[in-house]
């Protein structure tokens, strides 16, 4: 069984440092048995988080805020037109985190297949990434911490946010390859609202074989 919260989409956003205390309080209650593993799904205020990898270089140059987090990876932009998903879930015995990403990446191939994205896996390196003319792109970042067994943190999908974010910092540490949105990819406004159904379908029926 998976728990599903969605916790504000825009125009009501949710500040970071609010999720990440909903995150932690959720995380406990699952470590301690007390709820089902759960999926939170939102829209962020705009927000640079630099994960444990980050280095001083970079960082903005132009002196913006950074929320310094217990995630993997690197630095990363969230905002409005992003969304972004918190699966809190327990990992089965042996802990294997990068089968948790990878798994978190088909998920949301499937899902944003639905939308007209052909996105891939790149090995080596997490997240959901597109053929663009020239180069390719990241149109989904995924980042996690597994702490007694169960995960926080995961993915940011760009559906028809700002890129300007990412301009003045070095997005999750890649220097060969760009970041894009779904609406870039498909030519048309796809906005968190309308990827919600089908993230949450197939994270329901992953969790769901999961766990029979």
């Amino acid at each position: 069984m998976l728990d599903v919260v969605v916790a504000g989409l825009s125009p009501a956003t949710v500040p970071y440092l609010d999720a990440w205390e909903m995150q932690r309080r959720i995380h406990r209650e699952v470590v301690a048995g007390s709820r089902p593993d759960t999926l939170v799904l939102l829209e962020h205020d705009a927000v640079y988080t630099a994960g444990k990898r980050t280095e001083p270089h970079e960082r903005p140059a132009d002196g913006t805020p950074v929320i310094d987090v217990d995630r993997g990876g690197k630095i990363t932009w969230h905002g409005p037109g992003q969304l972004v998903g918190y699966p809190i879930v327990r990992l089965p015995d042996p802990i294997d985190v990068v089968a948790h990403v990878r798994r978190l990446e088909r998920l949301l191939i499937s899902a944003l297949s639905q939308h007209g994205v052909e996105g891939y896996q790149v090995e080596g390196r997490s997240g959901v990434w597109v053929r663009r003319p020239l180069s390719e792109d990241k149109v989904a970042a995924i980042g996690v911490r597994v702490e007694k067994g169960v995960t926080m943190h995961g993915f940011a999908v760009n559906c028809d946010n700002t890129l300007a974010g990412f301009r003045g910092i070095i997005p999750c540490g890649i220097t060969d390859a760009g970041v894009t949105t779904v609406s870039e990819v498909v030519g048309a406004p796809v906005a968190p609202a309308d990827v919600l159904a089908t993230v949450v379908e197939q994270f329901e029926r992953e969790y769901a074989e999961v766990t029979a």
